[in-house]
This record gives structure tokens, C-alpha cells and sequence, in this order.
């Protein structure tokens, strides 16, 4: 379980394909922190750590993860933003991200706000999957507010801290970004939907 807080965006220094898998090694300066089979968001996708050493550490994406999320577009040099696992006796400051990416979005448009930004976010709706005002959304990772909802789009306002310690910064129309929705929205839904009410 995952708050949603980025620690720090890592960077990406090798990826090496393997059939289907794709096993993506990775540089932070917690990773001496690290131990073999720990969990760590990686633009949001909970990850498992397979191999350390020294200042990196490698983790596989399978096919399944591929699919539904940005990390197989990755690239020796991309940013990536890590979120290691919650503490049971830490403050939530986000919300409740699992780090199970629900698909992926495309930024639309990035528009400066006399300090902060705006991004705004397109994505094919799937049942289940959808923003309310003012609700959370999970942004590559990134624990944020929901800001004008529309069927199939979004925006979320970012502050200068969060632009310049994630990959935000590097996000522009066309970029695609992972998505996870909220848990509580989702399963309100998907009762709904079971009973015939929606």
C-alpha cells in the first residue's frame, strides 16, 4: 500500500528484455536502503525488487503490467517516480494508492497558472474508472486532487514543489501517464453496477 508521496524520481539506467518481461534497473539514493523482494511504486506500478547493487537495484515488469500501464515506453535516462511502501505507524498524507495502475492517459494540454500548472488528461472510460470533483486520483504515482471531471478527462492543478521533485516536469501533450483511480470509487461502482442501479 502506497500514500501516493513521491520520495524521489529515479533515474533509469538499464532495461533489458527477456521474452515477455522487462527487467528495469534503476538508480535513487535510497536504493543502499534497499532489500530483495520490497515493494516500490514506480510511476505508481508496485514493483518487486529482484536484484541489488551498490547505488541500484532492478525490478521485472510482466506482460500484464506492460499492457496497462507506461513502463514499457521507458528509456535509459527517464525520470521515474518512486514511492517506497507505507508504514503501519506513519501519517497517510495522500490517500490510499495500491499501486495497481488501471490504464493508462494521455496529457492533452499544460497550461502555466501565474506559479502552479495545469495538466489536463484524457482517457478511454472503462467501468469503474472515473473522476469526481474534487476527489483523489493517482497521477504516475502522484497523489492528487481532481479538478474539473468530465466523462473521459480531467485536470489536476500541481504546485511548484511537486512539478520540480516528480517527473512532472517532464510531462507535455502527448505524454502518456499512468492511472490508478480511487479504490473507494471503484467498488461503489462496481456495486452499483451488480445491482443494476447504474
Amino acid at each position: 500500500m502506497f500514500s501516493g508521496i513521491i520520495e524521489e524520481a529515479g533515474t533509469v539506467v538499464a532495461l533489458k528484455k527477456e521474452q515477455d518481461n522487462l527487467h528495469i534497473t534503476m538508480t535513487c539514493s535510497f536504493a543502499p536502503e534497499l532489500r530483495i523482494d520490497q515493494s516500490i511504486a514506480h510511476n505508481g506500478v508496485c514493483l518487486t525488487v529482484v536484484d541489488l547493487e551498490q547505488d541500484r537495484y532492478t525490478v521485472t515488469a510482466i506482460r500484464e503490467t506492460l499492457m496497462k500501464s507506461n513502463l514499457g515506453a521507458l528509456s535509459v535516462g527517464d525520470k521515474v517516480n518512486l514511492e517506497r511502501s507505507m508504514l503501519l505507524n506513519d501519517r497517510l498524507d495522500g490517500h490510499m494508492v495500491q499501486g495497481h495502475v488501471d490504464q493508462t492517459a494521455v496529457c492533452t494540454e499544460v497550461s502555466e497558472a501565474d506559479g502552479s500548472w495545469y495538466f489536463t488528461f484524457a482517457y478511454d472510460p472503462a467501468p469503474g474508472n472515473l473522476t469526481v470533483e474534487k476527489g483523489s486520483i493517482a497521477v504516475n504515482g502522484v497523489s492528487l486532487t481532481v479538478v474539473n471531471s468530465r466523462p473521459g478527462s480531467f485536470q489536476v492543478a500541481i504546485i511548484p514543489f511537486t512539478y520540480q521533485c516528480t517527473n512532472f516536469h517532464q510531462i507535455q501533450p502527448g505524454t502518456v501517464v499512468n492511472l490508478e483511480f480511487d479504490i473507494i470509487g471503484k467498488y461503489v461502482t462496481r456495486i452499483l453496477a451488480q445491482t443494476g442501479r447504474i
